[in-house]
């Protein structure tokens, strides 16, 4: 059994349950967890999620050389950071490249596992900068979110990955509010409003 300190799908599913299934008539709903208390709020056919925001070193590329050619192979990488209150190494691939290059990666979960076996890394994060284009919905980042570590060979929609992602293109863009999307199979649309005290509204 693996005992995770933050998860958005359980916290999102929780909240879920409670607000619709048992009918709770609070406003917000207060989790406690082993990354502190993680508070969910109805808006709309929303849940909006209060996540704390994780902040990123630049990493060096040689201290995970085999882990990137693992991850991504030949597809030229613009920049890499590392989170080490998650754990999660963020690779960001070209700009130049269009969505369909980050939705057609075949990413190996052994291939991963035999590259990283010191516990420095526990997830993969492989983001691309969103491109402006008329008359379709835009996002400002696209990302992809790995962890065969924990027994997760790709996580569809991932909470606790936006919370490294939220406070790095934040920086990058110079925006507060952000418009995510998560290009696993099935697909994720997420909206992030940073805070002032260091935390993140996601709704989803």
């Amino acid at each position: 059994t693996l005992f995770r300190s933050l998860c958005g799908h359980a916290t999102l599913a929780s909240a879920a349950v409670l607000f619709h299934k048992l009918k709770n008539v609070n406003s917000t709903l207060t989790f406690t967890t082993l990354s502190g208390k993680l508070n969910a709020r109805q808006d709309d056919d929303r849940i909006v999620l209060d996540f704390p925001l994780y902040s990123t070193n630049v990493q060096d590329p040689l201290e995970v050389e085999e882990l990137l050619k693992a991850a991504v192979g030949s597809i030229t990488i613009q920049e890499i950071h590392y989170s080490p209150d998650t754990k999660k190494l963020l690779i960001r691939i070209s700009d130049t490249y269009e969505r369909s290059v980050l939705e057609n990666m075949k990413v190996n979960s052994q291939s991963l596992l035999e590259a990283e076996k010191v516990g420095k890394v526990k997830g993969i994060i492989i983001t691309l900068k969103g491109h402006f284009c008329e008359n379709v919905k835009n996002y400002d980042f696209y990302s992809r979110y790995f962890s065969p570590w924990n027994g997760v060979p790709e996580d569809p929609v991932t909470g606790s990955a936006h919370t490294v992602l939220g406070s790095y293109w934040s920086q990058q863009l110079g925006k507060n509010e952000l418009h995510a999307f998560q290009c696993s199979l099935r697909g994720g649309d997420l909206k992030i409003v940073l805070r002032n005290d260091g935390r993140d509204r996601k709704s989803t």
